[in-house]
This record gives structure tokens, C-alpha cells and sequence, in this order.
């Protein structure tokens, strides 16, 4: 052992033999082999750390120690001057930590094996690089939160489509400016939107003079606070155009008497259709779901639960309607879940598409523009009105508020403003001698000067 000493040999630990050591000035190991220098010890003031590589078969090895748990790892390469950069790489990533720009480098060049140890080893994980957030991730997250609030019935299926409808055509406009990502989405770039929006609708035929622009708005800023509230985005961008359906010089849109005319002449095969929009009021998500056991021919009704506000509603079944059911009833010979409404042209089921398709048709042959499903609601709620119905009575038909058929139906009607006129007109009231009065009263000048 004194020899040893005196030679400087140090103690292989990883094997039975040992390697020599010069007495050089401060210590300082000399290498007697070619590669020495890669087999130096290294050390660290907060972690020890000893690295050299050994060949085993036909490739190179990085064996040693860190903080005293052993290492022995495959390099993946047989060149021996590889081997010894890959060393140097592994002893910089170290000690300069996770932030270290070679660890990068070290996970496309060490075999994944071997990688995954030497991480696991040193304690190295990567570095979460914060990422941008997307439209495409915003508007994936405002899908799965509608289609969850469908399957609670918190969300008719029919709004989840015309929600869908508008984050199309807001995506569209991304696109065309090449915008993929949510900090670009701000202010004025939602102003633009409604611009390239407006002049989109206006194109259509039937825009009514782009009144669905408000609902697109509104339906934006409820996905943009989804955004806020999941922490994308700090502020909501969106700022709404009030609430749909409250521009006050809307109001109801009935059809005329002399329309309505029309319209029953040239239902054809839409005879049925036309009835049930006619004196039920439905809108179109329900009236294309409405299913036979729903209606009930000893009561003489129909009853269900609206789509949109989730309301029951009992609508009595005019004499018209009924004799046109009872009719289709003994023809198709139905279960009761089937739908009441089918395609006349092919017999499937009658889609909200497919109604409003063949609504459109139907006022096209009329000679009545601008005839769609929703204005035989109007039609109904305002024919119920001048009738003497009143608005609590709408509201339950219907399944509405009475603050909706009070703005909607009552203030803008011309049939109803002349009831009103005939009432206020009648000599009957709490002054009803008033015109016997008026007969008595000086035809001269007046008094006050």
C-alpha cells in the first residue's frame, strides 16, 4: 500500500483495479491514457459529480456518478470522439441546469432510453414554454361547454346550431385576415367584424335589413367571456349591441288577411304544414318536433314543452287544424313518438332547414314576400290579440313572457290600435251620458280668451 501511495494510484470503484496519479502541482490529476482528460473528476459546490465513458461491445458508454447515485448509460455512438463531446455536453447541461440550452440538444442525440435516465437522474424536467392561445382552442372549449349544457337541458339544441352558425362566420373573417390567435382579437378588430358581418347579411335576400347582426354579437361576447373566464384572454373584446329583439321599431310582423289567403290557395302539399304554424304559433325547432303523443284528439290539444324556454304550453286545436291531423293520423296510422310533420315529396322526417325551405317556397308561389315560419307566430299572437285575447292569454299559448308579446305584438299592430280606437269610441264607460252632454253644450265662440 505504501507503494501504491507513493505512486499516487487511486482506487478504481467501479472495478477491482485502479489507475495512476502523477504528483503534480495543486493536485491536479495528469490522464495516462488518450482519453483521460474525459475521464476527469468534476466537482460541483452544491452536487459531486464524477463522468468518464467506457466502450462496451462496439459502443460508448457514460458511466460515473451524481450526487451519488450511479449512472451508466448508453451515448449510441461507436465513435469514441463523439462520445467524448457528448461527456463534455452532458457535464455542461448539469451544472447550468434545466435552463441549459444543451438539454435540447442531448434529447436529439442520446437514445431516448438513455435520455429519459439521465433526466430522471440529474432531476432535469422540461421547461413549460407558455404557449399563445388560439381561436381554434377557444373556440373547441366553447363547443364542449355548449354541448354540456344541452345534455343538462340548460341549452336547446336549436340555439347550439345558430351558435354555431355565427363562430363560422366569425372564423371566416379571422381567416380572411389571417388571424389565428387571441391576443390580435381586440376592439377594433371585433368593429371590423361587424362591418364585413353587416355587408354579408345584406347580400341575402331576405337580411330584413341585417337584424341578425345583434344576435351574432351577442353570441360573440358570450364566447369571448368564456375566454376571460378560463384565463385566455384579460378583457372581453366584445362589446354587445343590446339585447336581440329589442330594436324598437321591430315589433311583430303578421301576415294580412288577404296574405293569408294567398298562402292557404297555394299550400299544395304543404297544407298540413301551413295549418300547424297557422294556428299553433310554433316556432320552427318545435313544431319539426313535435311528435303524435303530444297530441291529444279526446281534449282536443296539443301539449308540450317549447325547445327555446323550455315552457309547457297548451294550445287548443282550431277546428281547421284538427280535421287536417285526424286526417293524417288515420293515414299513417303513427306511433305516438313519431313526428307529426314529415317531407311530403319523400316522407322523412321534416327538418328545420327543410320547414324553412318549403315555407319560402310557399310564399313564393303566393306572390307574399318576405314569408317565413317565425311570422305566422306573429300572425297568430296578433290575430289572438285583436280578438280580445289578452296578452297573459298570448304569453301561455305561446310559451312567451308577457313583457315579449307587450313590445312585440301590442304597441306596433294597426288592427289592434283600431280595437282600441273602437273602444275608446263607444259611448259605453264610466262617462257614458258624455255624448248626450255634448249635444247640449254652445256651438258660439269660446269663452277663454
Amino acid at each position: 500500500m505504501a507503494l501504491l501511495a507513493w505512486k499516487c494510484v487511486q482506487l478504481d470503484s467501479w472495478g477491482n483495479g485502479g489507475r495512476l496519479r502523477a504528483s503534480g502541482p495543486q493536485g491536479k490529476e495528469i490522464g495516462v491514457a488518450r482519453s483521460g482528460s474525459t475521464h476527469r473528476a468534476k466537482t460541483h459546490e452544491d452536487f459531486s459529480m464524477k463522468l468518464f465513458i467506457v466502450k462496451r461491445g462496439r459502443v460508448w458508454q457514460l458511466a460515473g456518478s451524481y450526487s451519488g447515485r450511479r449512472i451508466r448509460i448508453s451515448l449510441g455512438t461507436a465513435n469514441e470522439s463523439s462520445a467524448t463531446d457528448i461527456k463534455r455536453n452532458i457535464e455542461n447541461a448539469i451544472i447550468r441546469g434545466n435552463d441549459s440550452q444543451y438539454w435540447p440538444e442531448l434529447r436529439r442525440i442520446l437514445p431516448p432510453q438513455s435520455f429519459r435516465t439521465l433526466a430522471a437522474t440529474t432531476g432535469y424536467t422540461q421547461p413549460i414554454v407558455p404557449t399563445t392561445p388560439t381561436w381554434i382552442e377557444l373556440r373547441a372549449a366553447f363547443t364542449l361547454h355548449m354541448n354540456y349544457r344541452v345534455a343538462i337541458g340548460k341549452l336547446a339544441d336549436s340555439t347550439r346550431q345558430r351558435y354555431q352558425y355565427a363562430l363560422k362566420s366569425f372564423e371566416e373573417f379571422l381567416n380572411s385576415r389571417q388571424i389565428t390567435e387571441l391576443p390580435h382579437i381586440d376592439r377594433p378588430l371585433i368593429e371590423a367584424f361587424k362591418v364585413f358581418r353587416h355587408a354579408e347579411i345584406k347580400k341575402k335576400k331576405y337580411s330584413r335589413e341585417a337584424g341578425g347582426l345583434t344576435l351574432d354579437v351577442a353570441i360573440l361576447h358570450i364566447v369571448f367571456a368564456l375566454a376571460v373566464e378560463k384565463e385566455m384572454m384579460i378583457k372581453n373584446p366584445v362589446k354587445s349591441e343590446g339585447r336581440p329583439g329589442e330594436n324598437p321599431q321591430g315589433g311583430g310582423e303578421p301576415f294580412t288577411a288577404e296574405e293569408l289567403s294567398k298562402l292557404r290557395k297555394s299550400t299544395g302539399d304543404d297544407l298540413l304544414l301551413f295549418l300547424m304554424l297557422r294556428w299553433t304559433g310554433f316556432r320552427g325547432s318545435d313544431a319539426v318536433t313535435l311528435t303524435w303523443g303530444e297530441v291529444n284528439f279526446q281534449n282536443k290539444e296539443i301539449e308540450r314543452v317549447t325547445q327555446k324556454r323550455k315552457k309547457r304550453v297548451v294550445v287548443p286545436l282550431h277546428p281547421e287544424l284538427l280535421f287536417a291531423l285526424e286526417a293524417e293520423h288515420q293515414r299513417r296510422n303513427p306511433e305516438t313518438f313519431d313526428p307529426v310533420l314529415q317531407n311530403p315529396k319523400t316522407g322523412a322526417v321534416m327538418t328545420r332547414p327543410r320547414l324553412y325551405q318549403r315555407i319560402l317556397a310557399l310564399g313564393n308561389r303566393a306572390g307574399v314576400p318576405h314569408t317565413h315560419p317565425h311570422r305566422f307566430r306573429d300572425t297568430l299572437a296578433v290575430d289572438m290579440l285583436a280578438k280580445g285575447a289578452s296578452p297573459y292569454d298570448v304569453a301561455k299559448t305561446l310559451g312567451d313572457t308577457i313583457g315579449t308579446i307587450e313590445k312585440h305584438y301590442t304597441p306596433f299592430t294597426k288592427d289592434l290600435r283600431e280595437r282600441v280606437r273602437k273602444i275608446l269610441q263607444n259611448g259605453e264607460g264610466i262617462e257614458k251620458n258624455f255624448d248626450a252632454f255634448a249635444t247640449q253644450l254652445p256651438r258660439g265662440k269660446s269663452d277663454v280668451n
